[in-house]
């Protein structure tokens, strides 16, 4: 019977740290750090199976980190068992202060040897590229709005107020070209329009672009389906099928609540009982597109449906349109009833509604549709 040596490996853009771990010697051997490559750990491998003696098979493991999936698929390809740890869920002792890369990748052997953690899911390529796609137009979003900010903070330094109703409009930008001020202040305003402008094309055409990965025949049908919810179009649905990836690993919906971060935390003892807000673990980017899209249920009549959604709900089969329509209807009563009845805060109602959200999006993906 070949012997398992798991492998720990505290990888930065820098270096990597190696640590060798066997149960049955209960201690951790072999530390070293090498340079940034992986064919630096498969050396490192074969000198441990050398110093060994005797057939033994490797387990290595890295924390998730800014390395993404590449050293993964690296060692992978060489065939060599690599796992990637979520940081969250290794166990994490307060006395242990002194933080190392050696004692970083001690720990993630054991963690290995022991199965104190959870494994990150491992998306296909098609749904990482995706992903990433989709990343860099929300990051073109956010630049847009900063751009924004600064125009409307410049104007108010120097007093220029637009009287009209609504910002960013046709009138409202023709205002801004029109405004009289010296030269080169001028110039400083029209850099800022021209970067807005800029801007604003490129979210368009990254949209657009979106919209044809939506309509192929990987996502087509499960983007539809996710569509004929309240708040969720195209953009968000497409996001939360590549970046969810295989919804059937998450046995029940709240487990995918909580991979979102959107499950209140606790902390308990004895017959005390205090509940904190929510975890904000796990996918950070997918909560954010929840929470923007329970936003929309504190807005319109309960029942009511807009000539959009009917639109994107066109196509589903009446399965798929009568349990969205369930949803919709529960989590538009539940966020008034807290609002109105509870006296609870906006933001409080919103959350709790992207989390019954998130479980009803699960059981649209899993057919847990009864």
């Amino acid at each position: 019977m070949k012997s398992i040596v798991y492998v720990g490996m505290d990888v930065h853009s820098s270096n990597y740290t190696l640590s060798c771990y066997m149960v049955e010697n209960d201690c951790c051997f072999a530390t070293v750090q090498i340079e940034p490559d992986y064919k630096e750990i498969l050396k490192y491998l074969a000198k441990v199976q050398e110093n060994i003696g005797e057939p033994c098979e490797f387990h290595c493991g890295y924390e998730a980190g800014c390395l993404g999936y590449t050293l993964y698929h690296q060692l992978t390809d060489h065939d060599v068992d690599c796992t990637i740890l979520a940081p969250t869920t290794m166990p994490f002792y307060k006395k242990n202060e002194i933080k190392t890369d050696k004692r970083d990748a001690m720990k993630i052997a054991r963690c290995l040897a022991f199965n104190t953690y959870h494994a990150v899911y491992i998306p296909t390529k098609e749904d990482s590229d995706t992903k990433e796609y989709i990343r860099m137009r929300d990051a073109h979003k956010r630049a847009l709005k900063t751009v924004k900010q600064q125009i409307m903070a410049f104007c108010l330094r120097y007093d220029f107020r637009y009287t009209g109703k609504s910002n960013w409009t046709l009138k409202h930008l023709a205002w801004l070209k029109s405004l009289k001020m010296d030269a080169l202040m001028r110039e400083v305003l029209d850099e800022y329009l021209q970067t807005y402008q800029q801007l604003v094309d490129k979210v368009e055409r990254f949209d657009k672009r979106i919209e044809e990965l939506a309509e192929g025949a990987l996502y087509a049908d499960k983007v539809k389906k996710l569509s004929s919810f309240i708040g969720i179009r195209t953009h968000t649905a497409l996001a939360l099928v590549v970046e969810s990836g295989d919804f059937t690993r998450f046995a029940k919906a709240n487990q995918y609540a909580a991979f979102l971060g959107l499950v209140p935390g606790e902390k308990s003892s004895g017959d005390k009982i205090n509940r904190t807000g929510i975890t904000k673990a796990g996918n950070s980017h997918l909560r954010r597109l929840l929470t923007e899209a329970a936003q929309c249920y504190g807005r319109g009549r309960i029942g009511y449906k807009s000539r959009a959604l009917k639109a994107r709900q066109y196509g589903n089969t009446p399965e798929t349109i009568g349990y969205a329509d369930k949803a919709n209807e529960r989590l538009r009563r539940k966020y008034y009833h807290m609002i109105l009845k509870n006296n609870k805060k906006h933001n409080v109602a919103v959350a709790a509604v992207a989390r019954e959200l998130a479980c009803f999006i699960w059981g649209m993906m899993t057919e847990h549709t009864a």
